[in-house]
């Protein structure tokens, strides 16, 4: 037992003791990360309470799962250059915004739980289509299980990214407690970077970690956390400064790491105006939130252009020697290079790829001459050569 731990931390502890379900234990330990102090004595009582959550979060979802068997669950097959969930509590206006990004047609009314399932709808951006899914409004425990909270953060966790929508004629700061507490209890790390590290599995030779010196803590609970995890011959490389918590994130294969927007609807309602301001100073550092008003249309082409920001794709337009571009341009993921364009255009010209001229933002001039591991940039025109 560690020195220093408050009333608290050791209440929060005997509730975990006595807990007999997943979803008991998980609120009492998630009680006792949050009460227990932060200082270099505790650091190891962290990371075991982190890796303890970790291990139920996956005993849940496994439970769930065999629960459901051949039941009732949700799948969105993607479609367009990325796929982006809108996601919130009920009733906040995510089947109005969908409707009036997309023109889907669905049933719109102002009460909750209208949509029962995931509604996708393609909006049209800037030459490039972008999948719009509506998830059916998250409750408190969603991802402890009540009201298919699981099935619905699934669709989410598959997601290229979040558009978090809050109601700001209702407290939004409220529901954003709810919603992110959801997210971390569902693995779901929202506007968070994974640690930079690198593993790579080899078949033999041990544990070889490159950067050791960027770790802060004992080398012997990292090598611990590796056997957890099975991993008993890897190189492994370091790549900036990290803890011992942020050694387990990157272990952790059940969390994913997404990027996310808020969307503070409803901003024509009364009182509108000082919910968007708290909610600025609470979340404005960690997430841009975009007011609007999808009744009223209102900022809706300033949410468009937020909503292809956080998708993370580029357009390339491609061209012949002496002729003009070809439209539509071809979407391509953010970091994208010259050859990987080369293969969406055909693979011919990925196999005999000579070199490629290049007009646009990522050149030093216009048709500057490139290689094949060139990165492109939003609106480049490539002129490919083979030989």
């Amino acid at each position: 037992m560690p020195t220093n731990v408050t009333i608290e931390y050791l209440k929060a502890e005997e509730e975990y003791q006595k807990a007999r379900t997943i979803p008991e234990k998980i609120r009492a330990l998630e009680k006792m990360y949050a009460t227990v102090p932060k200082h270099k004595g505790t650091e190891k009582l962290r990371l075991q309470i982190k890796r303890k959550l970790s291990e139920l979060r996956k005993e849940l979802e496994k439970q769930q799962a065999q629960r459901k068997g051949g039941g009732y669950s949700f799948s969105v097959r993607k479609e367009g250059a990325a796929q982006i969930v809108l996601a919130g509590l009920p009733n906040v206006g995510k089947s109005s915004l969908l409707k009036t990004l997309t023109n889907a047609d669905i049933d719109v009314a102002d009460y909750p739980f209208t949509t029962v399932e995931p509604i996708p709808g393609m909006m049209h951006h800037k030459d490039v289509q972008i999948q719009l899914v509506e998830v059916p409004g998250l409750v408190e425990g969603a991802a402890l299980g009540k009201g298919m909270g699981t099935q619905l953060l699934s669709v989410i966790r598959n997601a290229d990214a979040i558009a978090i929508v809050v109601d700001l004629s209702n407290d939004p700061t409220k529901q954003m407690e709810i919603l992110m507490k959801e997210f971390e209890r569902a693995g779901i790390k929202v506007n968070k970077r994974k640690p930079r590290i690198e593993i790579k599995r080899t078949s033999m030779g041990g544990i070889i970690i490159n950067g050791q010196e960027n770790i802060k803590g004992d080398i012997r609970d990292v090598m611990r956390m590796l056997r957890e995890e099975k991993i008993h011959s890897a190189e492994i490389t370091v790549k900036e400064p990290v803890t011992l918590e942020d050694f387990s994130d990157a272990l952790d294969n059940s969390l994913v790491w997404k990027k996310a927007i808020i969307i503070a609807n409803k901003g024509d309602a009364p009182g509108s105006r000082e919910s968007y301001e708290r909610l600025l100073r609470e979340y404005g550092e960690r997430f841009k939130i975009i007011p609007v008003s999808a009744k009223k249309r209102i900022k809706l082409e300033e949410l468009k252009e937020a909503l292809y920001e956080i998708a993370g794709v580029i357009r390339v337009f491609t061209k012949s020697p002496g002729e003009d571009p070809a439209y539509p341009p071809i979407p391509m993921k953010k970091g994208s290079t010259v050859i990987e364009v080369a293969k969406k255009v055909h693979k011919d010209f990925a196999k005999n790829f000579k070199y490629a001229r290049v007009w646009g933002k990522s050149v030093k001039f216009p048709g500057q001459r490139v290689g094949a591991e060139h990165v492109l940039e939003d609106g480049d025109i490539v002129e490919f050569h083979i030989r």
